[in-house]
């Protein structure tokens, strides 16, 4: 009896979940909760992913509806994501959580197009060499595939007034600053708008075609090239490393510009040291980690409260690292302390910011991947 009481539950919650596109967003969420106690999640996504893929009860799943090549060990994946898909502001970056080889692997990665309707997200992934999720989504990853996406987080946003911008990317710190420009290009430019990219060769490029088309299109739409590593330039290629005078010679009115820039961390470490004090805004974000301030020291006790576990580690050592090497797996994304994946509440004990040296003594949500133990600790893990 209780067996075909919860079949009936289950019909009707699919049912009434298929049906979610006629009913009102509050309505939908109402309803939710008033069934929530009578749903097991797992169970309830077992069953309604037989109908369709990427439907589930708490977790937003996208299914990959477009693979295209962008450049040389790079693709672009465009994703239609499910109801619960909360949406982005272009230049932020989204979690992406796949399983690869049976493991589940979380990363962080920026989409690439400007908001657009129905939920699709285009992300554009560089194969890095080693990297399980990069490598998988880049040489695996089909159309028809799905994957589970976070929450948006990122501050690298525009302003809300027209300003004269300038972009300046560097190998992948592309995929934001394009997800920027094609949210600007959608109207006609209401002021000077620049792109200086960085890349290796001609083959790592990115959105070329697209780029060249938004420059054709929009007069205010200025982009300048510059290839590292490339033997023979073309006449509009540029070459050699971020300076002083190379910007002041393709954009004038520097001073002038609110400045985004994007790109590994010593890329973004010299533009600033260039910039920062020269324009009216600078913002910027690297997708390597900067060198941290870490010295191994004393072991001390880390408690493990979720797991009844304690656990010896060297002090001075990034929290994610060391609890790795001790066999155990925290959930992590972008381990340079942008995407509060690692985070979790520290009950006591006392952590230093391996950036910086900053030392906090007070209870609180603790980013394992940027911070290092100075006490013994208990953490909610």
């Amino acid at each position: 009896m209780h067996e075909c009481i919860d079949y009936c539950i289950y019909d009707c919650i699919i049912i009434t979940l298929i049906t979610e596109r006629a009913l009102s967003l509050m309505a939908t969420q109402t309803l939710k909760q008033r069934l929530s106690p009578l749903v097991d999640p797992a169970v309830y996504d077992f069953w309604v992913q037989k109908l369709h893929p990427t439907l589930s009860w708490d977790r937003c799943l996208a299914r990959v509806v477009e693979r295209q090549v962008e450049a040389r060990d790079t693709v672009s994946l465009t994703l239609k994501a499910n109801g619960l898909f909360a949406g982005f502001t272009p230049g932020q970056h989204i979690n992406v959580s796949v399983e690869v080889d049976g493991v589940r692997l979380t990363r962080s990665y920026s989409p690439s197009n400007a908001v657009r309707k129905g939920g699709r997200i285009r992300l554009t992934v560089k194969a890095i060499p080693g990297g399980k999720v990069s490598q998988h989504l880049v040489h695996h990853c089909q159309v028809g595939d799905v994957i589970e996406l976070g929450a948006a987080f990122g501050e690298m946003t525009l302003t809300s007034t027209p300003q004269p911008r300038l972009f300046i990317a560097a190998g992948s710190g592309i995929t934001p600053l394009m997800s920027l420009l094609s949210s600007l290009t959608e109207q006609p430019l209401q002021q000077p708008t620049t792109l200086i990219y960085w890349a290796r060769s001609r083959a790592d490029l990115c959105f070329s075609e697209t780029l060249q088309r938004l420059a054709q299109r929009d007069p205010l739409l200025k982009i300048h090239t510059v290839l590292t590593r490339e033997s023979q330039l073309l006449e509009h290629e540029l070459s050699g490393r971020p300076r002083q005078d190379l910007f002041q010679q393709l954009v004038p009115d520097l001073a002038q510009r609110h400045v985004y820039a994007c790109g590994p961390d010593g890329f973004v470490r010299s533009v600033e040291a260039l910039l920062a004090q020269q324009v009216t805004l600078f913002k910027a974000e690297s997708f390597s980690p900067a060198p941290l301030v870490t010295q191994a020291g004393a072991a001390v006790t880390v408690v493990l409260a979720k797991s009844n576990r304690s656990v010896q580690i060297p002090s001075g050592v990034p929290l994610l690292e060391a609890l790795e090497a001790q066999g155990i797996k925290p959930a992590y994304g972008c381990r340079i302390g942008i995407c509060n994946t690692c985070s979790c509440e520290k009950k006591s004990g006392s952590t230093s910011d391996s950036r910086n040296g900053n030392v906090f003594a007070e209870p609180g949500a603790v980013r394992l991947c940027i911070n290092s133990a100075t006490s013994d600790l208990t953490l909610e893990l």
